[in-house]
This record gives C-alpha cells, sequence and structure tokens, in this order.
C-alpha cells in the first residue's frame, strides 16, 4: 500500500480492499485524463475524491485492443494557492510513467523537488512542443504522516516588518550572488556565520524552536521528502467520506511559500490553531497550472 494513503483517511486497509478501491476509482472517476504515448499505447489517469480536493488517482495504460492494465496510484490533496512563479524543471521516473519537478526560489534558498500531480497535461505540452511556456505558476500540496503543533513565537509589529526587510534583502543577495556577484557572495558567507554564531551562543539557554520560526530541509534519501516548520494560516477538519476518518486541511506558510498540507488527525500532536506552527515530515507534491 502507498505509504501516504494513510494521509487521505485509509490507515487500515489491506490488500484486497486496495485491489477494491483501485477498480472503483478507475471505474466511476469522475475526471479522467488521457494522452498517447505512442503509436499503440495511451496513458490515463483517473481521480476521484473522499473528500473536497483530497482524493486518490490511478494511472496505467490502455493496448491497442483498449484493454486497461494500472501501473500505480498515489493520494493527493489538491493545491489551491500560487507558490512560486519560478522557472521549473520537469524529469520522467526511470521506473513509472511519473514525473518530478524542480524549482529554486531564492525563498527556500535550495533547490526543491516536488512529485507532479498532472503529468497528463505536462505530456500534452511535451509532445506538443510548446515548452518552455511563458506564464506558468506553479502550487504546491503536501501530505503528512506525523506532526507536532507549535506555539507561535512572540513577535510585535516592528519586528515583523524587520523580518520582511531581511527576508527580502538576504532575496536580493542570493539573485545577485547566483548572477556571480562576488560582494553578494561575501555579504552571505558573513551573515550566515552572524546568524550561526548568535543561534550557538543562544542555545545553551533557551529552546531551538523558541529561536527558529521556520524551516525547509531535505528529509532521509528521497528527493521529495522534506522536515517543515511552518505557520499555520488557517485550518479545518475534514472527513474521508469511505472510511469516516478525520483529517486536518491545513494552509501553512513555510520559508515564505503557501501550500495546503493534509494529514490524519490522529498523527497530530496538539491542537491547530490560525498562528501556531506545524512541525513534521512531508511528501511534497506540485500542480503546474499553464496559462
Amino acid at each position: 500500500m502507498h505509504k501516504y494513503m494513510r494521509s487521505i483517511g485509509f490507515s487500515k486497509l489491506n490488500r484486497k480492499e486496495i485491489q477494491r478501491l483501485v477498480t472503483d476509482v478507475v471505474v466511476n472517476a469522475p475526471t479522467r485524463a488521457y494522452t498517447s504515448l505512442d503509436d499503440d499505447n495511451i496513458i490515463a489517469s483517473f481521480s476521484k475524491e473522499v473528500a473536497p480536493g483530497i482524493g486518490l488517482t490511478v494511472v496505467g495504460e490502455f493496448d491497442e485492443e483498449d484493454n486497461f492494465s494500472y501501473d500505480y496510484y498515489f493520494p493527493y490533496i489538491e493545491p489551491t494557492d500560487i507558490s512560486t512563479e519560478e522557472d521549473v524543471s520537469v524529469e520522467r521516473h526511470a521506473a513509472t510513467e511519473s514525473y518530478s519537478g524542480v524549482f529554486e526560489d531564492v525563498r527556500m534558498g535550495v533547490s526543491v523537488i516536488f512529485y507532479l500531480q498532472n503529468m497528463i497535461p505536462y505530456i500534452k505540452a511535451l509532445r506538443s512542443d510548446i515548452l518552455p511556456m511563458q506564464g506558468t505558476t506553479l502550487s504546491l500540496s503536501a501530505l503528512s504522516l506525523d506532526g507536532i503543533i507549535l506555539m507561535p513565537l512572540k513577535k510585535t509589529a516592528k519586528d515583523m516588518v524587520n523580518n520582511i526587510k531581511t527576508s527580502r534583502s538576504r532575496a536580493k543577495l542570493i539573485m545577485a550572488a547566483r548572477s556571480g556577484d562576488e560582494e553578494a557572495i561575501e555579504n552571505l558567507t558573513l551573515k550566515d556565520m552572524d546568524t550561526y554564531t548568535s543561534i550557538a551562543e543562544k542555545i545553551h539557554h533557551e529552546d531551538v524552536f523558541s529561536l527558529v520560526d521556520t524551516y525547509f530541509m531535505p528529509y532521509g534519501i528521497e528527493c521529495e521528502l522534506y522536515s517543515i516548520m511552518g505557520e499555520i494560516l488557517s485550518y479545518e477538519l475534514v472527513t474521508n467520506s469511505l472510511t469516516g476518518e478525520e483529517m486536518y486541511r491545513m494552509s501553512i506558510v513555510c520559508n515564505d511559500i503557501q501550500m495546503q498540507l493534509l494529514v490524519n488527525k490522529a498523527d497530530v500532536y496538539g491542537e491547530p490553531g490560525v498562528g501556531r506552527r506545524y512541525k513534521g515530515t512531508i511528501w511534497l507534491q506540485g500542480k503546474i497550472n499553464f496559462p
């Protein structure tokens, strides 16, 4: 079973139940997409919701005799926010007809890899030879298997203004450093050293989560997994219509990038609240918005 089925409310399915669920999605899916891979085969994806904006996608191929065989399935949460307008590169996975995307955003500070949800539109655009396309944006979402709710840091209005100025200043320095500006590279290095020294001094008598407001870093050896901490902008409790399991759908901002996050209620320690922080590991997904 897909590890993140638990996130969308399927924590107790066995193999036979998974097979029945996959069959039901293929037969009754309200959302279907098709495109040709070659002269004989057509790849198809079938998606069915178990809660608003939350569901399961099954991907497979039709052969020349119109027989469908499914290759894989994955749970998803539909993203609703524009997370970035940076250029996105997409690569096919070696084992299956699935894709990962990567982008670099100065707000993150690292190259971010995500699992591509809408692969059929991407394949169509690729085969039509219209890529790269101007005006595309990216919306991010995430599924989580474990999380902790942390209280917010105490910040005054002046602190928030200073944080915005610092973030913008750092973004400009990173942009300049990418262009080869040696002075910007030196300034970034000095700022990082100052930050490290300041935290190293405070960590002896303060908790690390009272010093760090948000972070986004790779987790483990799989490229689409991350450990994050972000501020909760909104949240709601939703229910899987098939199993009755409850899930928290949250809109969070992490390193100034907004995304949707879904986690099973049973896997969260603490009570979500607007302004509080969510800390956990995620499987990052993304949807390219073609103009």
